[in-house]
């Protein structure tokens, strides 16, 4: 669980697996795959039948973690190459969820950013999706200054992958985009930029 005094900052649980529910909708990525077998061991596996897993390997996640997924026996299972790839899938789902359904998102701030702002877009209350940050602190960033998006940051300052600019990674982080702001460290004097270094591994 992450805490930050900076109001916008995500902070994450743990998943339980809600009973009663209609449908149960897992997105996941990289180690993300085992907050959904963590999660799955404390329930009545009768809710499988009515579950729907969407998992993007990678990381430093077990090559067969996504076997193991699929070995749960859910009602519909999809692994995608990339966060990219998934996300369509997971909007056509959103589109067609019933009232009940509910949704459960783990694995990195990438993911979990992307995946409950498609959500929020279909109408679902940001408060009744469940997330459980794992793996990576990586984060995506918008530039403020050319409004690009660079993924898989690490390192504070970092370049903009669009505009070039070095930016200073802000803890402010925008649900509308899921990213944090990245914000011109040299503006005042050109050329005078701290040592890089990782900040978010």
């Amino acid at each position: 669980m992450l805490v930050s005094g900076i109001k916008s900052r995500p902070v994450y649980g743990t998943l339980a697996i809600r009973p009663g529910a209609k449908r149960h909708l897992f997105v996941a990525d990289a180690e993300g795959g085992q907050a959904i077998l963590d999660a799955a061991k404390t329930a009545d596996n009768a809710f499988l039948d009515r579950a729907h897993i969407i998992y993007v390997p990678g990381g430093a996640a077990p090559k067969n973690l996504g076997e193991a997924l699929r070995a749960l026996g859910p009602d519909m299972y999809y692994e995608g190459p990339s966060i990219a790839a998934a996300l369509p899938r997971l909007a056509q789902t959103l589109a067609t969820a019933h009232m009940g359904t509910q949704i459960y998102l783990a694995g990195t701030e990438g993911l979990i950013g992307q995946a409950m702002k498609l959500a929020i877009e279909a109408g679902v209350d940001h408060l009744s999706i469940q997330t459980e940050h794992r793996g990576s602190q990586e984060r995506r960033v918008q530039c403020v200054h050319c409004k690009g998006i660079t993924e898989h940051v690490r390192t504070q300052p970092v370049k903009c992958a669009h505009c070039g600019l070095t930016l200073l990674v802000r803890d402010h982080y925008s649900r509308r985009i899921a990213a944090f702001q990245g914000v011109c460290i040299d503006a005042e004097e050109p050329g005078v930029v701290p040592p890089t270094e990782e900040a978010f591994p």
